[in-house]
């Protein structure tokens, strides 16, 4: 069948005629009429892009236009979270569906708009994983989920609970997706009504209007008319025949299961082992994001056990090198494990060059695509020079983008690349190889006699000198052997301990 022809003339005819989960579809709009009508509390309704929540949007919809225009009483909030790393053909069919939803609104006259929120550009996937070298998400440690997914849309609703009193947040979740889902559904369920409790929001509910349909419900309700906004469902379902996954479904708190198996989501997700979603839409011919697929591809290979010590620093953010006694999953294994801290500064580098190449080459097909926003690349700079363990003092990431983008002219943030130069490291690289003491500790002792400088009181900086030489400044098999013997003496400590009580000699 061609992109025009559908089993039925007209939206309204489908509604009128269509039994769909062993109900007559128009029972079903309505209920969402009458649930609508009921109270002031207007709607939040979450919008991922994928088969369900298409559903409840068109539902809805259809539901507000079919009212008469003075029972139109309250707004309808349609909501869809950008995390800035989807994957690409999604967020065009996205962005799609939010303006024409808009535009066509607009025209019928219903009190309905459709937003795209975002992370915070300190909390991205790029400012994290680039910035910070946090690792590539694992099912053990999936900081994503919550800064770039449940945050944003959370903030989203919160403040129309401080605008309004209450909300109802209407979702596209089925129990039929998972055990898990049909557990949380009837946890929060509210006895003798169609709403639920929000599992983390006060004032916001949940209403679930296809709970019970099962996936070929939602294709027939799908293909079968028209929207009604227009246009048809025929880009959604080549997405999901191509792909061979399901929809990444929008994540408003910890309980709602997130991606990993493959759905439609972050061409980044390093959860799984392999991004069959991806992998089946370059297959079906979209090629030109074979780089992204490879580039994923290496994220995940550095986030693999046997990979972990080439990839990350062996101390943590906080300068320390970190143990932990036991497993996740085994409550005998009492051994003490080292626990790797962030990428190292190379990789990080390597990375970011590599992305912006990819960009620049997805770019060069006249595809209009943005793998990293440039108010990113500003952040990750920032980032950079202030890095915990391998502060960047010669202020790489201009030059990066300058090798990739020669013709670009960016903005860079003035007066932030600190005390040192590059020529500057250079000299303390050389002593450090001739006399031993880390480059690093240096520049950041010097650093923290700046941050002093000019004050009338400098109270406290023997403590934040102290805190610096308290970090681990000697190799991982160092602090091996220091925990292996607790009692064997820190010269580092010892040096401060004798200058502090000199200085204090003098003072008194």
């Amino acid at each position: 069948m061609s992109n025009d022809q559908f089993l039925y003339p007209s939206h309204d005819d489908f509604v009128q005629e269509a039994i769909i989960a062993g109900r007559p579809l128009a029972d079903a709009v309505r209920e969402l009429q009458s649930i609508y009508k009921a109270d002031n509390r207007p709607w939040v309704v979450g919008f991922s892009g994928g088969k369900d929540s298409t559903v409840i949007l068109s539902l809805t919809y259809y539901a507000l236009k079919m009212l008469p225009p003075e029972e139109r009483h309250k707004h309808v909030y349609v909501v869809s979270s950008d995390t800035r790393v989807e994957t690409p053909v999604v967020v065009d069919m996205i962005r799609q569906v939010l303006d024409s939803v808009n535009a066509q609104a607009i025209q019928d006259q219903l009190p309905m708009t459709a937003h795209s929120v975002t992370p915070e550009v300190g909390e991205t996937f790029w400012a994290n994983l680039l910035g910070k070298g946090y690792p590539a998400p694992t099912k053990a440690f999936r900081w994503c989920t919550e800064r770039m997914k449940i945050d944003p849309v959370s903030e989203f609703i919160k403040d129309k609970v401080a605008r309004f009193g209450e909300v109802v947040v209407v979702l596209g979740s089925r129990r039929e997706e998972s055990s898990t889902r049909a557990q949380v559904i009837t946890r929060h369920k509210i006895d003798g009504s169609a709403l639920g409790r929000h599992t983390t929001l006060h004032n916001a509910y949940t209403y679930m209007p296809i709970e019970l349909w099962h996936a070929d419900d939602v294709w027939e309700y799908l293909m079968s008319a028209a929207r009604p906004w227009g246009g048809s469902n025929r880009v959604l379902f080549e997405l999901y025949k191509d792909s061979n996954a399901g929809e990444c479904p929008l994540v408003i708190d910890t309980n709602t299961p997130s991606c990993g198996n493959s759905r439609f989501g972050c061409w980044t997700c390093t959860v799984v082992t392999h991004d069959k979603a991806i992998e089946g839409l370059v297959n079906s011919g979209e090629d030109w994001m074979l780089p992204l697929l490879q580039f994923r591809n290496q994220l995940h290979a550095s986030s693999l056990p046997e990979n972990k010590t080439e990839f990350r620093n062996y101390k943590r953010r906080t300068g320390k090198v970190t143990f932990a006694r036991g497993a996740i999953d085994d409550d005998s294994n009492t051994a003490a494990k080292h626990v790797p801290g962030p990428y190292w500064m190379k990789y990080r580098r390597e990375w970011l060059k590599l992305l912006l190449e990819i960009e620049k080459g997805i770019r060069e097909t006249d595809r209009e695509i943005e793998l990293i926003g440039r108010d990113e690349l500003q952040v990750i700079r920032q980032q950079w020079l202030k890095d915990p363990n391998e502060p960047d003092w010669i202020d790489s990431l201009p030059k990066i983008y300058g090798e990739v983008y020669p013709e670009d002219t960016v903005e860079w943030i003035k007066n932030d690349a600190g005390a040192f130069t590059e020529p500057d490291a250079a000299i303390l690289n050389a002593l450090e190889a001739e006399r031993g003491v880390p480059a690093v500790l240096i520049m950041k002792l010097i650093d923290t006699e700046l941050s002093f400088s000019g004050l009338s009181r400098r109270k406290g900086i023997l403590d934040e000198l102290q805190k610096v030489l308290e970090q681990d400044w000697g190799g991982l098999d160092e602090a091996m052997e220091r925990r292996a013997v607790p009692k064997v003496t820190d010269t580092y400590k010892t040096a401060f301990e004798s200058l502090k009580a000199d200085i204090d000699g003098l003072l008194q």
